[in-house]
């Protein structure tokens, strides 16, 4: 799925990003509203990680949904 599919349905991916980064909050994927940039960002903060390595998680999801 591409950025613009998921920023769409975002209400619906809430819960498969929630599945896929459980120590992300309800409020933090509602402050990400589909952003990419935002999701990885939080990815980042939550688990530590590279900028990069929160990238690629975050493009690696987007091609699984």
């Amino acid at each position: 799925m591409n950025w613009d599919q998921i920023e769409g349905k975002w209400k619906e991916m809430t819960g498969a990003a929630q599945k896929r980064w459980g120590k992300l909050t309800d409020n933090d994927l509602q402050e990400v509203k589909g952003s990419r940039r935002e999701l990885a960002g939080k990815v980042q903060s939550a688990y530590g990680v590279t900028k990069e390595e929160a990238e690629k998680q975050v493009d690696d999801w987007a091609k699984m949904n």
